[in-house]
């Protein structure tokens, strides 16, 4: 075959990286330096010159989208389908490999997997069932501690109390909860991967088999390994494997949720004779833009190195916005995106990135003011959704009765009379004869409730079995629709009139068109929706089901890797927010913030602002912050200060030098960050103004008052020196 059409499209790095012998590959990929390309042309490379069965490849990546995307560009590069590609999330593939091990992996066949917010409740429900407070020991804290083990690959036994009374306590809850999944056939998300490589490490001829098979091992985004992920792909490359990793230190921004980026460090002593390759030509920004990102991430000093550069236009100046307060700096940012848009830009074509979710309501509310549509990005998912976790409880109760978590969840919703005094009874039974709670419902209405709550119970095991009866003979989308209309949901929610029930009754209908679309993979021997709830709650925490809009883009910072967009705003640039304060004096996390803010800088395109405000209102609180230490890295020759016209003066904390804009039309002597005297309130500090003239207003802070807006022209301030 003629090698060219898969390299014509690679600049010289990428086509090094392609072509690279059978042996330990490191890619270290910059930002737009097309790292995805790399890989669906090393794939294609393996199979269509180097001869490799499509069978021996094993591809990972980080979301499902990402999986579906790679498959679809090497099948278009090949003109060929690769239907037995591995290829997935370390999640998807480590639950494809213990659906066809269930036995050796000591699980039940039609264990069921578990999501974030199933797990949360099943804690909860322990806890309740263990009489223990959840004041005191925090179901969120519990739930970290149990992944965070499992992310080690540290069972209860494995950990060490260290004499610490609440540490025994933790070892003693994850123990519990182990044992509550290990009854009810409960996977959780850690324990696909922990299982998945307990799998390979306990059973050798397993390993030996799938080592045989898998000799090629493509990895994507290698920065976001975690422990597991890594002790997994170590253990099944061995010493004969050939593992193909790209990733990018100088993005590795999940430390908080176990990602390790010594893990590139480590590669290349647990593989020796590692080639490194680096894709340095970024074809997303323009020069300005990586040469910022190139300052900034060069404080950093632990990183293996690499200097971003493009062919493309010098660009535009960074411009840096310095507010007044976080009202000024949303109207700032509105009125940006207002000329963008009347330029004829599309809204959509524009992102505003901060550092915390509670940064974003001072920016809605100016864009609802000023009528730009607008778009929370990593918004609540469509398989997190309330109604839709409804409707699939109900779809894992008909296909298994002892899911507990499921039970729970639908047993009174729609409301059927079953309170939670009956519930209760419910638990004490199960937790006494240790059954499930579809056992403990039969032998309750029997022996323990009276006649109503009996009579509810007994109705609602009635709904459940006639369900599984009716659609038995079902495809999956008839099965779902069936129980979505006869289970009750449908016509809860048109019960209650309004938008949200209409949006809740149309989620419940997107559903069965999931159904509809669904593709079980032939090679599981599972039943479809068995295998279509599987993949609800791999699903869950990936994506949005929304449709494309012409909407500007809100999101943090970590949603923002991965995207790019010609316009970008990054917003409370200051310290103590960014980098956040709990890092500052960490080294290991301000070099993770600093990383975090390389991502921002190079998510922009063509135009880049970064704005901060001198005084910001938080969680409750008024901070008066420096500039982030950040916009100081960047140097001056690619800043453009843009000075905001202000209606009352203020001191302008310009990095570098202080200089004040005086107001017009303000009271003489009033500024901002002036302490003022009122007759009644008492001392106090100008945070705020708003308005001219007569109808000009200031907020003060006062020692003992607390907030007040004041009339100007009415409050009588004095000025205190």
């Amino acid at each position: 075959m003629d090698v060219t059409p898969i390299l014509e499209s690679l600049n010289a790095a990428q086509r090094e990286a392609v072509t690279a012998p059978a042996e330990p590959t490191l890619v270290i990929a910059g930002a737009g330096s097309g790292k995805t390309r790399v890989l669906v042309h090393r794939a294609a490379w393996l199979i269509d010159v180097e001869g490799v069965s499509p069978q021996g490849l094993l591809a990972v990546t980080f979301t499902n989208k990402a999986a579906a995307e790679m498959r679809g560009r090497i099948e278009s590069l090949l003109g060929m389908p690769v239907n037995h590609l591995w290829i997935g999330t370390f999640h998807g593939l480590a639950h494809r490999l213990l659906r066809r091990h269930w036995r050796e992996a000591g699980l039940p066949q039609n264990f069921q997997i578990i999501d974030s917010d199933d797990q949360l409740r099943l804690i909860k429900r322990l806890l309740r069932g263990l009489e223990i407070d959840d004041s005191r020991w925090v179901p969120r804290e519990i739930q970290y501690f149990i992944n965070a083990q499992k992310d080690e690959g540290l069972r209860p036994q494995h950990l060490d109390d260290d004499r610490d009374p609440e540490r025994r306590q933790m070892i003693s809850l994850y123990a519990a909860y182990e044992e509550l999944c290990e009854r009810g056939g409960l996977v959780d998300f850690a324990e696909l991967l922990l299982r998945a490589h307990e799998l390979w490490r306990d059973h050798a001829d397993l390993l030996a088999h799938y080592r045989r098979r898998f000799r090629h091992l493509l990895v994507d985004e290698f920065q976001d390994t975690n422990a597991i992920q890594y002790a997994w792909l170590r253990l099944l490359a061995g010493s004969e494997g050939i593992p193909f990793v790209v990733g990018d230190d100088d993005q590795s921004i999940y430390r908080w949720r176990g990602a390790r980026v010594e893990h590139i460090q480590r590669f290349q002593q647990d593989f020796p004779g590692t080639r490194v390759v680096k894709l340095e030509q970024n074809y997303r920004s323009t020069a300005t833009i990586l040469n910022a990102a190139n300052a900034v991430i060069a404080n950093n000093d632990s990183r293996m190195g690499k200097n971003l550069w493009t062919a493309g236009a010098e660009g535009e100046l960074i411009r840096v916005y310095a507010a007044y307060n976080e009202r000024d700096e949303a109207d700032f940012v509105t009125a940006t995106l207002r000329d963008w848009i009347e330029q004829g830009n599309l809204r959509a074509d524009a992102a505003v990135l901060y550092r915390s979710n509670a940064q974003s309501r001072a920016l809605e509310e100016a864009l609802v003011n000023t009528g730009i549509p607008y778009r929370v990005y990593g918004g609540l998912r469509f398989f997190e959704r309330a109604e839709i976790k409804d409707a699939l409880a109900y779809l894992r109760l008909i296909a298994h009765r002892d899911d507990d978590t499921s039970f729970e969840r639908v047993v009174n919703r729609p409301t059927r009379g079953i309170g939670a005094r009956t519930v209760e009874a419910m638990r004490n039974y199960a937790r006494a004869n240790g059954c499930s709670l579809w056992r403990a419902a039969a032998a309750t209405a029997s022996d323990e409730l009276n006649g109503r709550a009996a009579n509810a119970v007994l109705r609602f095991m009635q709904l459940i079995e006639g369900l599984a009866r009716d659609t038995a003979g079902l495809d999956l989308e008839a099965r779902v629709d069936h129980v979505i209309h006869a289970s009750g949901l449908v016509d809860f929610f048109r019960k209650d009139k309004g938008e949200k029930s209409e949006t809740r009754i149309e989620n419940l209908l997107e559903l069965v068109s999931a159904a509809k679309s669904f593709e079980p993979d032939p090679a599981e021997e599972i039943p479809a929706l068995d295998a279509f709830l599987a993949h609800a709650a791999l699903e869950a925490g990936e994506g949005q089901a929304d449709a494309w809009e012409d909407c500007v883009q809100l999101m943090t910072m970590h949603s923002a890797k991965g995207l790019e967009f010609p316009l970008v705003f990054l917003s409370g640039m200051e310290d103590g927010l960014f980098p956040h304060q709990r890092s500052i004096a960490d080294p290991h996390g301000l070099e993770e913030e600093r990383r975090l803010c390389y991502v921002g800088i190079t998510r922009a395109k063509q135009k880049l602002y970064v704005t901060y405000a001198e005084q910001r209102r938080l969680h409750g609180m008024d901070n008066f912050s420096q500039p982030s230490r950040f916009i100081a890295e960047i140097p001056d020759e690619y800043i453009e200060e843009i000075r905001p016209r202000v209606q009352v003066s203020r001191p302008m904390h310009v990095p570098g030098r202080r200089s004040t804009m005086a107001a017009s039309g303000a009271e003489p002597g009033i500024r901002l960050g002036q302490r003022v005297r009122h007759g009644k309130f008492g001392d106090g500090v100008i945070l705020n103004c708003e308005g001219q003239g007569a109808h000009a207003r200031v907020e003060v802070v006062f020692e003992t008052a607390g907030t007040k807006w004041l009339v100007l022209s009415y409050a009588n301030l004095e000025t205190v020196p």
